[in-house]
């Protein structure tokens, strides 16, 4: 039992019910614990937390379990604990965890982060040179191959309510590029993008979920391979800057996965044990910047 360890120093672990209760450790290490609380003193799920040591490398990180709670067994020392949350203003505590004791910070109350400010109302634009549309597919079974298309343009318009906001994007389809010749042109044929036939991809959303904090959901109609789909962009917006010029630049990142029978991108080919050379479906990534039209 953890509380054998203690000794007179600590009891957090003695009987039953005690957070220490039945834990064994190291006899060099400690434990260094806390639980992180929404400001209605509400566990804050999933949270992430990193640990560091006093010249700032990382010791061990991950996230908080349903209860809220972290709990790490570390090398006797100084620490210093980072707890981070979508929609909360970031935690930083500092510890020192003695041998065979447990140094417990309480509760952690993480304060609301005021939202980031959005694009104002009007007419933007899909900033090329600073935006990329990069995919993802599986191939043999194990390995992975990333592409990304070089020729794309896009429109956005910002209404007075972000959620009644439009976007519609172009992508030139022959620019797919995976940095193998060979391969790109055996993706712009007839086996797969078939670009003599469907020369663009089109994607349009006039739907914008706020999902909390910086996270919305774009939904709209993906055109693909001469098919239209319903796909939904699990998009973080990560706020307002400026450019170099002075610019007024907005930014945000999104990914979504999308299965290619559904557009009926069917060529396959096995491998001799059965593993088919292509993956069923591929994820894309976006980083997009927009800038104020004209």
């Amino acid at each position: 039992m953890f509380g054998r360890w203690l000794g007179s120093r600590s009891q957090a672990g003695a009987g039953r019910g005690g957070a220490l209760a039945g834990l064994q450790v190291h006899r060099s290490a400690g434990v260094l614990g806390c639980r992180v609380l929404d400001p209605v003193s509400e566990p804050v799920r999933q949270a992430e937390f990193v640990i560091t040591d006093g010249v700032g490398r990382k010791v061990v990180g991950g996230e908080t379990d349903p209860f809220g709670s972290v709990l790490a067994t570390v090398p006797e020392g100084d620490y210093r604990l980072a707890v981070t949350a979508e929609g909360y203003t970031p935690f930083h505590g500092a510890a020192t965890v003695v041998a065979g004791c447990h140094a417990n910070l309480g509760d952690v109350v993480l304060q609301p982060a005021a939202p980031p400010q959005l694009p104002e109302p009007g007419d933007w634009e899909v900033e090329p040179n600073h935006s990329q549309i990069g995919f993802t597919a599986r191939h043999i079974g194990m390995a992975r191959i990333h592409g990304r298309f070089n020729t794309f343009a896009g429109a956005v318009r910002i209404a007075d309510r972000m959620e009644d906001s439009a976007m519609h994007v172009i992508i030139d389809a022959a620019s797919i590029d995976t940095n193998v010749g060979m391969r790109d042109d055996h993706l712009r044929s007839g086996d797969f993008l078939d670009v003599a036939r469907f020369p663009t991809l089109e994607f349009y959303s006039e739907r914008f979920v706020h999902r909390g904090g910086s996270r919305w959901a774009v939904t709209g109609a993906l055109t693909l391979h001469g098919v239209s789909r319903t796909v939904t962009l699990d998009t973080q917006y990560l706020g307002l800057g400026h450019g170099l010029q002075g610019e007024r630049r907005a930014a945000c990142r999104a990914t979504t996965e999308l299965h290619r029978e559904d557009f009926t991108l069917t060529w396959q080919t096995m491998l001799a044990k059965g593993i088919a050379v292509v993956g069923p479906s591929i994820a894309i990534d976006l980083d997009i910047q927009i800038v104020p039209k004209g």
